[in-house]
């Protein structure tokens, strides 16, 4: 979104000398930093761009433990994503659900970088501590917005979604998002019978071609065991970016659970490869569930939904 546009083909080589991340920032913030940049293989002028990039962020309250210019002057790649992850939760994460949750923390976000390498930096001084500690609160805390507000989002097309990981893995979360965003873009009923390849497959293109949501993941990053969070996090987030007015809609209690009409309903015919989950749709087909069942006992022929944890 650069003018002139920049192009970046190697995260940890193009983030040396600092230009692509003082041009990202400000893309972010809508400050200028680019008159500030010094083109120069010589390795001080390289760490003064970056330092100055780094002062940046300090100075907009995003807490950067452990991660010094030198380190991102080196490619370190693990320090380069935890310096990424924070921006991205900065610049998008926080300041979309600080919108929902009207009383969350003003305070900044860090995930804080992890390994072997995350503590050579800085020594662990209490108030090092202390800051990582504040700043993981605030990251959770405004994922947890963002799940409340999937949650409401997809609840209505009787999709479970308890996590930013294996939750996703069927496809049927992304495709009730975008459902709740424009109800004529998805049929719930034939994602239903198709597979999870063939539902991520439609909600990534549907999102990208018919909402503008640019496809930051592929299928095959979600269909594994143990989906990436951060990346999840990171595309779903657009959803908000994208369609601020959706943002505050019944949003209060993260914690306050919205009961389930109780209803009857009949098992629908679930194929073998859907993983032990059944399928069910009400009588009337106007709500659909998904629920857990353990393949070694037969199904049963009428499951009872009601607002209670039992």
């Amino acid at each position: 979104q650069c003018k002139p546009p920049l192009k970046v083909k190697d995260l940890f080589i193009d983030i040396q000398d600092g230009k692509i991340l003082m041009a990202l920032l400000e893309v972010l913030s809508g400050q200028k930093l680019m008159h500030e940049y010094k083109s120069s293989t010589h390795r001080i002028f390289r760490l003064n761009n970056i330092a100055k990039a780094l002062k940046f962020l300090e100075d907009s309250n995003v807490k950067l433990v452990s991660i010094d210019a030198a380190e991102i002057a080196d490619g370190n790649s693990s320090l380069v994503l935890g310096l990424i992850w924070n921006i991205i939760l900065f610049f998008q994460i926080k300041e979309l659900t600080g919108n929902l949750n009207r009383n969350s923390s003003s305070s900044s976000l860090s995930s804080g970088p992890s390994g072997p390498e995350s503590d050579t930096s800085h020594p662990n001084t209490p108030s090092v501590e202390r800051n990582m500690a504040v700043t993981v609160k605030d990251q959770r805390k405004a994922i947890r917005a963002l799940l409340v507000w999937v949650q409401r989002k997809t609840r209505k097309y009787g999709v479970a979604v308890q996590d930013f990981a294996s939750s996703w893995r069927s496809g049927l979360a992304f495709l009730a998002i975008i459902k709740a965003i424009d109800s004529t873009l998805v049929d719930m009923k034939q994602a239903l019978e198709k597979s999870a390849r063939e539902n991520l497959e439609d909600a990534f293109s549907i999102a990208q071609n018919k909402l503008g949501v640019p496809r930051l993941l592929e299928p095959e990053d979600i269909m594994v065991e143990s989906p990436d969070e951060q990346s999840i996090v990171t595309y779903v987030a657009q959803f908000l970016e994208h369609f601020p007015e959706l943002e505050g809609e019944d949003f209060t209690d993260p914690d306050k659970e919205l009961p389930i009409e109780s209803t009857y309903v009949h098992i629908k015919d679930t194929p073998s490869e859907k993983e032990g989950k059944i399928l069910i749709l009400s009588e009337g087909e106007e709500n659909m569930y998904t629920v857990n069942h353990e393949r070694s006992h037969p199904a049963p022929p009428k499951v009872h939904i009601h607002d209670t944890p039992e």
